[in-house]
């Protein structure tokens, strides 16, 4: 049986969404099977899958408004049959840069869930096509999985 991988998507502006549709291909290749979730609620994910969450920070360090309430309804879950992934899109230039994904940790870690690596935190003004630099960690972190 293929490994299942849950896509949660957090974007305001589309990059992180292109971020998932590159992870996505790149899931595909391997073989796996994936679900993207562009409005995810904690209701229809599996938690025994393996979790990637990508997610961009918006305004003042908030998450974007279509994962704010999958964010709620992680604050009192049971997450530990959670594995995360997590992948955040940021600007250096704020001094909330991927406040949006730290949040996103923050909820599993306390939820009793677990990082399978420490989270990727790309700079959009060192890579303007942020997928590409996504891609290729997801790739290295797949292969060693």
């Amino acid at each position: 049986m293929s490994k299942h991988f849950e896509i949660i998507v957090g974007t305001m502006l589309g990059a992180a969404e292109y971020v998932a549709d590159a992870i996505a291909e790149k899931l595909n290749e391997r073989g796996y099977t994936h679900t993207i979730h562009a409005e995810p609620d904690l209701a229809n994910i599996n938690k025994a899958s393996t979790w990637i969450v990508c997610t961009s920070t918006h305004g003042a360090g908030e998450l974007p408004d279509n994962i704010q309430p999958f964010a709620r309804q992680l604050e009192n879950a049971d997450l530990q049959a959670v594995n995360a992934y997590v992948i955040g899109l940021g600007d250096t230039s704020y001094d909330t840069f991927c406040f949006g994904a730290k949040e996103m940790e923050k909820h599993i870690l306390n939820g009793g869930g677990k990082l399978i690596n420490d989270a990727l935190y790309i700079d959009v003004l060192e890579h303007p096509i942020p997928e590409d630099a996504a891609v290729e960690w997801f790739d290295e972190k797949l292969a060693n999985a």
